[in-house]
């Protein structure tokens, strides 16, 4: 009989009244800080599909507060043939909320299905020749070359994150939405009481077995959960989720907007805090299939115009702790920044310059539709600052600001702007993504199968590739610099700046780890 035919009668708990099962329970309320529109985590590089799909999936490794791997779903790994052959054991216990045992075959497909998306994981099935489930427990690499990142790789929290799913879900047809959240991590998605654009409901998976040894931190660590349900609350409106946490009606409200942020610090049963050192990047993204960035010359010209500070003054105001105006590719906490070409952001803005090159550039007036989330406060602020930008360059602007989920919805179009497609879009990403080259989704340079925008340039791919090969610290510096000065000249994306945001909860929560959002560890008192 094959696996996984018929859902068990354990998630058949999840008809019951969502009213009567949440009494006398202990419940959180969370807003988070955009609308989870997305479910499958394989189809999206949003941060509150990463948030929600690390809740009911697990992953092989996690990563502790200094980003280093540490084993997870694996009991550990042996390593041999110089480095060409890695064989990973699953810890006894292991099971799907469906019922069924987590097996080595599950894993293999999960990671196959994660590797064709994935920039880290692209790069780990180059350098593989083997991926095989030799028995139930056992996960096998043969690779054709040592990779040591591996573990690395399979720890990656940054979207897209490996998770482990049953493989009849991640067997399914590449590019479409698996079609039901069944993981094996701490807590299961109840599916029948989702209502879209509104709430998002889980549950404490009795069935969850934590790690016996480690520390609990980031997404490393025993994961012991002591809340019976959390339910997200989506609260596009900033001060109506300042109103509702002040009032008790949420428990956590993901990001609040800055200019709350002193009336929130002045509630004493408030707590707020940063949650990652890393802080979020904000990027401008263009689509290189269609007029008018499909020319490099008007994408480099933007480059003298852009302004870092006026981005990260609109995000988070002018408090100089709060904010970054000296973005180049790489996070600043990574040893992979640099300063190569940096000037070409730092130096005075000109967009009388631009206009010029825009115009020698043979730029006719096409729109420009440039879009937007108007319900996340950073997207929506430097989305307006970058509109502004580009119209006093002599650019059409269409700015088509709409919800996230749109937002992340019409980004996967590739047609022309006619067509329902767009030009350019802004969006933020975490510090961690771009701590280095592997899983660097803007700097890629790999065409059709690369992220939103869809950018060729094998120069890019073949310093990323020589990077994972690099004998020593030095030469990965000295590829990154390279790496830097490319984008400058091809200009995959722009960065807008770097920023730090709180999040505030209310001091009977206790036990919020570092890093995003997550559920285990937390106590409501």
């Amino acid at each position: 009989m094959r696996r996984r035919t018929v859902l068990g009668a354990a998630v058949g708990i999840a008809a019951m009244p969502a009213i009567g099962r949440a009494q006398g329970s202990r419940v959180l309320r969370y807003a988070p800080g955009s609308d989870l529109a997305i479910l499958d985590p394989t189809l999206t590089a949003a941060y509150v599909t990463r948030n929600h799909a690390l809740m009911v999936f697990d992953t092989l490794y996690g990563q502790d507060n200094s980003y280093a791997p540490q084993p997870q779903m694996v009991a550990g790994h042996v390593v041999e043939d110089d480095g060409r052959r890695w064989t990973l054991t699953l810890r006894d216990g292991l099971r799907f909320h469906d019922g069924e045992a987590v097996l080595a075959r599950d894993a293999v497909a999960s990671i196959r299905r994660w590797g064709r998306i994935d920039a880290f994981g692209q790069a780990l099935m180059a350098a593989t020749d083997e991926l095989s489930a030799p028995d139930d427990r056992h996960i096998l690499f043969r690779l054709k070359r040592p990779f040591p990142l591996l573990p690395n790789a399979l720890s990656k929290v940054a979207v897209f994150c490996p998770v482990v799913m049953p493989a009849r879900l991640a067997e399914s047809e590449p590019g479409r939405p698996i079609s039901e959240m069944i993981g094996s991590g701490p807590f299961r998605f109840l599916a029948d009481e989702r209502v879209p654009g509104s709430r998002n409901v889980y549950e404490k998976f009795a069935g969850y077995v934590p790690r016996p040894d480690g520390v609990t931190e980031f997404t490393a660590g025993p994961k012991h959960v002591h809340l019976d349900r959390v339910e997200w609350m989506t609260m596009p409106d900033s001060a109506t989720a300042a109103s509702a946490l002040r009032r008790g009606e949420i428990d956590w409200w993901e990001n609040p907007t800055v200019d709350l942020v002193p009336m929130l610090r002045r509630q004493r049963s408030l707590t707020l805090r940063v949650l990652d050192p890393a802080g979020s990047a904000a990027t401008l993204r263009f689509n290189f299939l269609h007029p008018p960035f499909d020319k490099p010359e008007i994408r480099r010209a933007l480059l003298h115009a852009i302004d870092q500070t006026a981005c990260m003054n609109a995000v988070v105001g002018d408090e100089p702790s709060l904010f970054n105006a000296r973005l180049g590719v790489f996070s600043p906490l990574s040893p992979m920044a640099s300063d190569a070409g940096l000037e070409v952001l730092t130096a005075p803005r000109d967009p009388g310059r631009t206009r010029r090159e825009i115009a020698a550039a043979g730029y006719n007036g096409e729109r420009v539709v440039l879009i937007g989330a108007s319900d996340i406060p950073a997207i929506n602020a430097v989305t307006e600052v970058v509109a502004d930008t580009m119209k006093r360059c002599g650019l059409n602007v269409d700015l088509v600001m709409t919800d996230w989920g749109a937002a992340v919805t019409r980004r996967l179009n590739r047609g022309p702007v006619a067509q329902g497609g767009w030009s350019a879009f802004c969006g933020t990403w975490s510090g961690q993504d771009f701590l280095n080259p592997a899983g660097h989704l803007p700097i890629r340079g790999n065409g059709q199968a690369s992220w939103s925008g869809w950018p060729e340039n094998p120069r890019l791919e073949a310093l990323r590739n020589a990077w994972f090969e690099a004998p020593d610290l030095a030469e990965q510096q000295r590829l990154c610099r390279e790496i830097q000065e490319e984008v400058w000249r091809f200009v995959t994306y722009v960065p807008l700046g770097q920023f730090v945001q709180h999040t505030a909860f209310h001091n009977s929560i206790t036990g919020v780890l570092q890093g995003h959002p997550a559920f285990h560890n937390i106590r409501k008192g």
